[in-house]
């Protein structure tokens, strides 16, 4: 917790609860209430028995996120269950409406077998448009998100595996760029094996990494170990290299998924030119900027904090997708759908800054380099880039239930919502 914000002052914030109803039509008269609910409220159900995709025009379908989880794996607190939860599902509910205007509930389950939480999401269906699930323990987290896909015919993502992967990606797209790195001849270190570093992993290869040594809590990934699950055996390698301290050596890249402290010094001094690394455990990192300048002076780094450069953010990722997929009716989150959102931030790292960004960064001179590889959250143009991104990639992909998609005008439309007068590069 920041020094400058004490216990008090969050409990006295979060007191009532973060987010709230609003009434979006008049309801001031008695015609307003019968326009509201009953008589009038029986036409609109009606033409949605008629045609169920009349839905998304009558109702606020197209609009809403359903924000669930069963509490097993919240973020720096562990299995906490889903009571004491519901503050972090608030607060994801507040950035998806702050950021991305969508509209989102937090749903917390009581159940933590997979089949019955997979039944309880799908039974909430016809509620929702996209279904963003959170802070759900690995491995059961892919088996869930898995099943809930096949199950439903709205997006479905769980944050805490993709949203990572897509910040992470983008970053890392736009250090290839700047050291000329061949992603494909990489050695690339993965610290945890939980839900992030095998979805982070997933999306490199898809970006065309070859060599992925993942570490989890006994060690190397390898070949020859019998006590892995199905999503570590993925990334077992026929490897030497049993601890970090080997994997490191050499490496060109690594991430950490996993708790303060873990790289050290003459782990940071063992890895290739140019290395690339990307610290995030919360609150204080497996290693702290300061301490690999000590070290060396040629590497590329981020973290989870905001005080320092390139903070990984997964603010940046997830209101902006379910914006794009909600806006095209989409049945699915791809895995394109993914790139696309992690290539439009990497480009928008490259335009110039606005001032309003700089200053609310304490009037930074942010621009594209190796301390500005991602743009940052209060950045509003994220919002037109991202979402136009993940829109295009859903209708081009065939996941969308639009008749014809304009990407000029969408990306239009979105800048007009947030007053951006000019949308560059359409």
């Amino acid at each position: 917790m920041p020094h400058s914000i004490t216990k008090e002052e969050v409990l006295k914030y979060h007191e009532g609860g973060k987010i709230g109803i609003e009434i979006t039509k008049p309801c001031n008269s008695a015609r307003d209430l019968s326009m509201a609910y009953t008589p009038g409220v029986a036409e609109p159900c009606l033409q949605i028995a008629k045609e169920p995709a009349a839905a998304y025009r009558y109702t606020n379908k197209d609009n809403l996120v359903a924000v669930i989880t069963n509490g097993t794996a919240v973020l720096g607190l562990g299995d906490i269950g889903p009571l004491a939860s519901k503050p972090v599902m608030e607060g994801k509910s507040v950035l998806f409406k702050k950021f991305a205007r969508v509209d989102a509930f937090d749903i917390e389950i009581d159940e933590t077998d997979p089949e019955k939480f997979v039944a309880i999401c799908k039974a909430l269906e016809p509620t929702f448009g996209g279904i963003n699930l959170e802070d759900i323990k690995a491995p059961e987290c892919f088996e869930i998100e898995e099943k809930l896909k096949k199950a439903t015919n709205i997006p479905v993502m769980h944050d805490d595996q993709h949203g990572t992967a897509i910040i992470t990606t983008a970053g890392l797209i736009n250090a290839l760029e700047l050291t000329g790195k061949d992603i494909a001849k990489m050695k690339i270190v993965v610290i945890g094996a939980g839900a992030a570093g095998i979805a982070c992993a997933r999306m490199y290869r898809l970006l065309g990494a070859k060599q992925i040594v993942m570490i989890d809590s006994k060690g190397v990934v390898h070949s020859k170990r019998e006590d892995l699950n199905p999503y570590k055996a993925e990334f077992a390698l026929d490897t030497d290299d049993r601890t970090l301290q080997e994997a490191m050596k050499g490496a060109d890249m690594v991430l950490g998924l996993s708790k303060a402290g873990l790289v050290s010094k003459d782990m940071v001094a063992s890895m290739a030119p140019n290395p690339i690394i990307f610290a995030l455990a919360n609150p204080i990192p497996e290693i702290l900027p300061e301490v690999v300048a000590e070290v060396r002076d040629d590497v590329m780094m981020g973290t989870g904090r905001s005080d320092y450069p390139n903070q990984v953010n997964n603010v940046l990722g997830f209101p902006f997708i379910f914006r794009g997929a909600l806006d095209v009716r989409a049945t699915a989150i791809t895995e394109g759908m993914k790139m696309a959102a992690a290539k439009a931030l990497a480009d928008l790292a490259k335009e110039p800054v606005p001032r309003y960004v700089k200053d609310a960064y304490g009037g930074m001179d942010l621009k594209f380099g190796p301390d500005y590889l991602i743009p940052k959250p209060f950045d509003k143009r994220v919002l037109v880039w991202e979402s136009s991104a993940v829109a295009r990639a859903a209708y081009e992909e065939g996941v969308a239930q639009i008749e014809s998609f304009d990407f000029c005008k969408y990306r239009a439309k979105l800048a007009a919502g947030i007053d951006l007068i000019m949308v560059e590069g359409c």
